[in-house]
């Protein structure tokens, strides 16, 4: 026989009315109360009926979560910041994983819109923005995170990209590099416009122009990092090699370090290397890397209030003013940078 209510709220020392509030995610009980109650709800084996609370309530307490790759760290940070944060109140994140396809990224966004669920948090490829109209036409929030695409509805957390980029670059140029190479992402998504545009503009501080020949753009994959290097490296082409290297696409970093590893290049000593967004083992390869930390966990974080501030108990379903936030970015440095010998 299901375990009711009652049977929780009486197991847990509490009214049934708390242990309602608590179940249903409403942060307004003591924490002490929220530990009993779920304690004695998973003691008893307690289900929800989440079908019948929807149709009283008009609220699934499922959220979309919706990401290009967990490869990249910024977005398993934020993944596991956005599932935590929820979490805590109660709701459900329902994971997808696009791989950047934007037929896929389509298709969980109408499954994620057929299943009602209370709002939607997006890292996305930018093509499906008459979609996530439809989404919030629909009085499902969005919040755009990382990404902004142009007439995207909802609000937006983004990362300090150009900021980041003048940082790294500014830095190489005051260790007296001047043959700077640059390995971004396409100008077609925010982050490998905004960081390309910092590159340039710290260059132009000293005078400089970017050398089209050490300026490689391509896709957020792994594989492009490893050819990004060969392309640099080639000593067949006569040109100097560069001595520095910003690499701004994170996922082709990945690729890019171990092929600077089969070439032999020697970092700092022949190619000081700085990369945008951290990564676990970054600080402990060697040499440790220098990194832009573009403060992933924190956007997260704040993806997740604003998620919040339009669908948590009390909010208000549409009218509410959206907003379009940005988070800082600080420059790591550890050892993978030297002065120009």
């Amino acid at each position: 026989m299901a375990v009711t209510l009652d049977e929780v709220a009486d197991a847990a020392g509490v009214s049934k009315s708390t242990a309602s509030r608590v179940l249903s995610g409403s942060p307004r009980v003591s924490a002490r109360a929220r530990r009993a109650v779920l304690a004695a709800a998973e003691r008893l084996g307690y289900r929800a009926n989440r079908i019948a609370s929807g149709l009283r309530t008009r609220r699934s307490n499922l959220v979309g979560l919706v990401v290009t790759n967990l490869v990249n760290a910024s977005f398993h940070a934020i993944t596991s910041v956005v599932h935590r944060r929820l979490d805590e109140l109660g709701y459900q994140v329902l994971l997808c994983i696009t791989e950047a396809d934007p037929a896929r990224e389509r298709r969980y966004l109408e499954a994620l819109l057929d299943h009602r669920v209370d709002g939607l948090i997006i890292i996305g490829t930018g093509e499906n923005t008459d979609l996530l109209t439809s989404v919030e036409a629909a009085g499902i929030p969005v919040v755009n995170l990382i990404r902004s695409p142009e007439g995207a509805p909802g609000d937006a957390v983004m990362a300090a990209d150009r900021e980041g980029a003048v940082l790294a670059t500014r830095h190489l140029l005051e260790l007296g590099h001047r043959r700077v190479a640059f390995v971004g992402g396409p100008a077609s998504v925010d982050s490998g416009r905004e960081r390309f545009a910092g590159f340039v503009q710290a260059l132009a501080e000293r005078g400089l122009e970017p050398d089209p020949e050490s300026v490689l753009r391509g896709p957020y994959e792994v594989p492009f990092g490893d050819q990004a290097v060969a392309r640099l490296m080639d000593g067949g082409t006569g040109r100097p090699r560069p001595t520095a290297l910003y690499s701004a696409n994170h996922e082709a970093t990945f690729g890019l370090l171990g092929a600077l590893v089969r070439f032999g290049i020697r970092v700092p000593d022949e190619l000081s290397l700085v990369c945008h967004e951290e990564a676990p083992f970054f600080a402990y390869w060697h040499p440790p890397l220098t990194i832009v930390d573009n403060a992933a966990s924190d956007m997260g974080e704040l993806a997740a209030e604003q998620l919040l501030r339009r669908i948590g108990p009390g909010a208000a379903r549409g009218g509410e003013a959206t907003r379009a936030l940005r988070v800082g970015a600080r420059l790591v440095i550890r050892k993978s940078t030297a002065a120009l010998a």
